[in-house]
Parts: structure tokens; sequence; C-alpha cells
């Protein structure tokens, strides 16, 4: 019988953390999980063999013991010896019994494996004979989270929408509510990887992608945007239509309006996630477009006002 090197098996060096061990572990376990290889025994091979390294390098009195081994196996092998020869029953744990399932453990997730599925050099440490009976059950547990991302429009999320996806062979629509943010994570519960032995589903989470927009900036449940205004409506004050998200609205421009003035406009945001007729606001912040093409004679008009300035300044200065 030959030495398993476990800390090889999960690609961990031999003074890896117990966090790094739970790391290691859970990315193999995903990968080769049966689930996911279905009737690939390379994979259920290996799928095992990951797990009994597991088993051994998560529990710390297994771990100690295994290092204890490994340190005299190795001695052993230094010394010209032959692995039959080796007395493997000196190193047997007694009276111990086994974890089975998938399920917590001292604060970490585990994967375990029924009895009869570890290794002859499993057994002969800490099973065989005098290791103690092995429960035939498996503990029940949640099946894998599933995690994917979809991109949406800020028109979208203004209104809410729905997307058709496709995840692990199962087509899902999904639904989003109004106010929906960039970057924003959302649970679909029970729709993950299947349970284990009798165990809940797992649950997706869908990661909400929402592009840049061309007019509008948005800041929490709040919009920003320029809106143009002529020269001649912000001097003497008028109407201007102004786009938003519910529609395009009327307001009026107060005569003298300055360049770069914001104005708010009350509800006229987003919608605020999960709260029902709640909105942020819109704020427009003006730009003044000035005339082009214009004739000689509003040319001359022009000239006249600046005279009229020119003379305005004149008599402030005397």
């Amino acid at each position: 019988m030959e030495f398993k090197d476990y800390y090889k098996i999960l690609g961990v060096e031999r003074n890896a953390s117990a966090e790094e061990i739970k790391k290691a572990f859970r990315k193999l376990a995903i990968k080769y999980h049966p689930d996911k290889n279905p009737g690939d025994k390379t994979a259920e091979e290996k799928f095992k063999e990951i797990n009994e390294a597991n088993e051994v390098l998560s529990d710390p009195a297994k771990r100690k013991k295994y290092d204890e081994l490994g340190s005299n196996w190795k001695n052993y092998q230094q010394d010209g010896n032959k692995a039959e020869d080796f007395d493997w029953s000196r190193w047997r744990t007694q009276n111990q019994g086994s974890r089975q399932g998938f399920g917590t453990h001292g604060g970490h997730e585990e994967m375990f494996t029924e009895g009869g599925e570890f290794s002859d050099f499993f057994e002969s440490i800490f099973g065989g004979s005098g290791f103690g009976q092995r429960s035939t059950g498996r503990r029940a547990a949640k099946g894998e989270d599933y995690r994917t991302e979809t991109t949406i429009s800020l028109e979208e999320a203004y209104s809410g929408t729905s997307r058709r996806i496709e995840l692990n062979d199962e087509t899902l629509d999904i639904k989003f509510k109004p106010g929906v943010k960039d970057k924003q994570v959302l649970r679909l519960k029970g729709k993950g990887g299947q349970g284990y032995n009798g165990g809940p589903r797992g649950d997706i989470y869908i990661t909400v992608e929402i592009p840049e927009h061309p007019h509008y900036k948005r800041k929490e449940n709040d919009l920003y945007c320029n809106a143009p205004v002529d020269l001649y409506t912000a001097i003497l004050g008028g109407k201007q239509i102004i786009r938003t998200l519910k529609g395009n609205i009327r307001i009026t421009i107060s005569p003298g309006t300055d360049n770069s003035q914001t104005m708010r406009l009350k509800g006229m945001g987003m919608p605020i996630f999960g709260k029902a007729g709640e909105f942020g606001d819109l704020y427009v912040q003006v730009r003044i477009a000035l005339p082009k093409n214009l004739s000689e004679e509003e040319l001359e008009l022009y000239r006249e006002l600046a005279a009229i300035n020119a003379k305005k300044k004149e008599t402030k200065t005397s």
C-alpha cells in the first residue's frame, strides 16, 4: 500500500491554513462533482479522492496524525524499506466515527462520502476494524449556488423588465423590479443546484449590469442631465420641453436664467427599488445654446443691443 499525499491532491502546501484547504477543496469539489460530470468515471474517482483528502486535512486531529505518519513514512522510505513492510497498524485510529454527507463543521463547509468509498490507505489509518461503525445515512444539505450576470438598459431598470436565461440546462424567466441598480446582486431562491440527500436546492445569484446612458447620469435614485435652452428663452423666460424617463414634460424657464443653472424636478428620477410609488429626483442643468446662421437683420439688432450695453457700462463708471 502506497502513502497518499493529501496536500498534493488538494494542490496546497503542507503549511496551508484551514481556510486555504477549504477554498482548494471547494474549488475541486465543484469541478469534479458527479452532477457536473455524469457518467465520467475519472471525475468520480477524482471527487472521491479530494473528499478523502479533505476529510483528513480539515480535521485538526486527523491532520496532526497524518503529518506524523508522513514524517515517519518518509524516513522509512529513505532507509530503503518497502511499503508492504511498513507497520500501518501502529497509526490506526481507534474508536472514532466517520462523518458523512455535506454540511458544516467547525465553521467550514465539507463534502464527505459514504462508508466504503475511502481508499485502503485511509481505511488502514483512520478506519478498518478498529475504526468503529460508520453511519449508513447521509446528511441532507443544500445544493450548489449558481452565479450569473445579465445586462439591462437604464430605461428597463426604470420600468422593470424580464430576461430569459439558460443556466445548467434549465431555462428561467427572471423579472427585475423597477429601480434595480448597476452591479446589484439579486437572489433567485431555490433555483440552483439540486440538494444532497433530500436537501433543498441552492440559489441563483444574478449580477445586473447597466451600461452608461448617453443622456442621463445616475447617482443612487437621482438622475442628472443637461438641457439645451436657446438664448432668447434664457433671457426672456418661457417654456421648455425637457426629456425624462416618464416622457417629455414642459417646464418654465425664468427670465435671466444663467448657463449651468440647475433645476430640480422632484420625483422625476429613478424608482426606489422595492418601494412602489417612490422616486428619486431629476436634476437638469441648463446649457444655453447660442443662435446660429443669423441674418443681417438679426446681426444688426445684436449690434444695437451691444451698443446699448456699452452705454450702460459707461454710465455706471462715470
